[in-house]
Order: C-alpha cells, then sequence, then structure tokens
C-alpha cells in the first residue's frame, strides 16, 4: 500500500502475523517498526509487506528509545497469563508483557495506545491488575478505558471477545468512542468458507456449507508449550463437530472430490475466519503457520478500533479525506 498519506505513524509490538498491523494499516497508520521475537512471524510480516521495518527480537530488551513521539504504541501482548489455557497466572507468569508496555510508554511516549488481549483478562480475579495499569498510565500522563469487544460484531465470522485498553495523552483533551457494532451479522462458517471447502470440487461442499450455518467458536492458537495443531479444547471441538467440521487438526488441503466424513480446516480457511485477506501469506511449516493465525488479533476488529484513535487523534475533516484518499489506493 501507498503510506504516503499515512500522516500517523505506530510502533507495533507483539506484532505476531500481522493481524493488528494490517488493521491499523487500513485505519491510516504508518508502521515505524514492528517488534516480533517469532522468527516465522518475522517472515510473515516481512513476506506481505516487505517495506515494513520488521525487529525480530524480545520485547523485553528492546529499548524503544528510536521511537520517541511515534504517535500509537499497539500490541497483543501475550494471552496465556490470562488464558485459561495458560491457568490464568496473571502477572505471575513470565509471558506477561504488560509492565515491559508500561515501560515502552514511559520511553516513548506515544499520543495513543492500544493493546489486545483474551476475555479472560476481564474476570473479576484480575480486575486489581487491570486497575493498576489503568493508575500506572494515569501516573504517565495517561487517561484510559479497558473494553470487551466481540469480533463477530465487526463482520469477524467468529465470536472472539477480546479485551483492549486504548489510552491517550491526557494533556492533549482528545475526544474517543469506542466503535459502533456492525448492523449486518457477521457470515457463518459455511457461506464464509464454501469456495475454499469446494476447491477440489468436494461433492458434498454445497450441503456442509447448509450445516455450517454458524458463526465459528474463538480460533486458538495455542503456544510453543502445546502440541499439534487444532481447533481448541473439547468443548469447541464439539461445537466444530456439530457445524460439521474435524476441530482435531489441520489439513493441508481441502476435501477431495469423494471425501466422506468431517473436513478439517486450513490454515487458509482459519485465517480467512480472522479476517486475513486471502492475499495475506502466512509463512512457516503447518504448526507453526496456525500459531501464527490463531493467536492474531482479527484485521477488521484492528481496523474499527483504529480507525476511532485515528479519529481523535486528526481533525475530523483531515481525516475523513484522508480515508477517502487510501480507498483509491
Amino acid at each position: 500500500m501507498n503510506t504516503d498519506l499515512n500522516m500517523l505513524t505506530s510502533l507495533e509490538i507483539c506484532a505476531g502475523a500481522g493481524g493488528q498491523a494490517l488493521g491499523l494499516e487500513m485505519a491510516g497508520f504508518n508502521h515505524t517498526g514492528l517488534v516480533e521475537i517469532d522468527i516465522n512471524a518475522c517472515e510473515t510480516l516481512v513476506k506481505n509487506r516487505p517495506e515494513w521495518h520488521v525487529i525480530q527480537g524480545d520485547i523485553k530488551k528492546f529499548s524503544g528509545k528510536n521511537f520517541i513521539g511515534v504517535d500509537l504504541l499497539a500490541g497483543g501482548v501475550p494471552c496465556p497469563p490470562f488464558s485459561v489455557a495458560g491457568n490464568q497466572l496473571g502477572p505471575a507468569d513470565e509471558r506477561d508483557l504488560f509492565p515491559d508496555a508500561l515501560r515502552l510508554a514511559k520511553v516513548i511516549r506515544p499520543k495513543a495506545i492500544m493493546l489486545e488481549n483474551v476475555k479472560g483478562l476481564f474476570n473479576p480475579s484480575f480486575k486489581g491488575y487491570r486497575d493498576n495499569i489503568i493508575k500506572e498510565l494515569s501516573s504517565l500522563g495517561y487517561v484510559a478505558e479497558w473494553k470487551l469487544l466481540n469480533a463477530s460484531d465487526y463482520g469477524v465470522s467468529q465470536l472472539r471477545p477480546r479485551t483492549i485498553l486504548v489510552a491517550f495523552l491526557k494533556k492533549l483533551n482528545l475526544e474517543f468512542s469506542w466503535p459502533i457494532e456492525f448492523e449486518t451479522p457477521a457470515p457463518t462458517v459455511g457461506n464464509l468458507l464454501y469456495d475454499l471447502m469446494a476447491a477440489n470440487e468436494w461433492e458434498l461442499a454445497e450441503s456442509w456449507t447448509l450445516k455450517a450455518n454458524k458463526i465459528a467458536p474463538t480460533i486458538v492458537g495455542g503456544s510453543k508449550k502445546h502440541g499439534g495443531p487444532d481447533l481448541g479444547p473439547t468443548r469447541a471441538k464439539k461445537a466444530w463437530a456439530e457445524m460439521g467440521v474435524d476441530g482435531n487438526g489441520i489439513a493441508n488441503d481441502p476435501p477431495q472430490k469423494s471425501f466422506i466424513g468431517l473436513p478439517k480446516l486450513t490454515v487458509r480457511m482459519a485465517a480467512r475466519i480472522q479476517g486475513f485477506p486471502d492475499e495475506w501469506v502466512i509463512t512457516g511449516k503447518k504448526t507453526a503457520a496456525y500459531r501464527q493465525v490463531g493467536n492474531a488479533f482479527p484485521p477488521p476488529v484492528a481496523l474499527a478500533v483504529g480507525r476511532q484513535i485515528a479519529k481523535a487523534l486528526m481533525p475530523k475533516t483531515n481525516y475523513e479525506e484522508k480515508q477517502e484518499a487510501l480507498s483509491y489506493q
């Protein structure tokens, strides 16, 4: 994409496969840097956006000094500390990177901050933790707010509730409002994936589409401590089975013409459910690729929130003119 019109700058931490970065790009942000520790995810970022400044490294060792004054500090910090699968150890989990996000906010002093995590962070047991983050940001001169958003409310074909933190420098006195839910329901899994399931002329593709008449359960990516790729815990797999999908693994290819039984999703199908455009290439072997997809922040949700942040940071008429120009790129 031509970024000449992207007057707002951003630094992304824990960038992963680029779900949040892609959505923010569409909202008008020009990424000055994307930090990610996983080599496969870095290769995905470089493959799709060779012009992006991708930095492979550990956030804990990243100073951020070269990015002082960017408009937005954004990232999807690791979710295992607050997820059921990760035992919800919270701040006791070594993978909790919220302290490092706050450290970078202190160094970089961005105008705005956007951090994403799992629904588990909204559990009552973590209220004190959330409040403490708000308190620490306030001490740094920011006004911040938490919000729980469902991806399905913004066109994504899965529920995928996500906890979002948005903060602005208090002295800027900016007006921000959370994105309004879409009026049109998200497509069902069957309608969304029909062409991919029928790619090898599977004879039962149409009947499968009728059965897969709901949005998906939350796609689960797991971590390096998790085994091979599958669609999550037993409850999730049962929900997938009710829609005609075998959740016990990820397929290399769509079902063949005479296939009988429950088909498995491919990485591309999972990526489409997450809201990635088909042209976004996920690199790496199957397990690594699916993990990138499953752990991503859906681009459409990042776009929806990013637009609201951009509107707050820019005069309304300037933002609307820029978005109209970007639509012709």
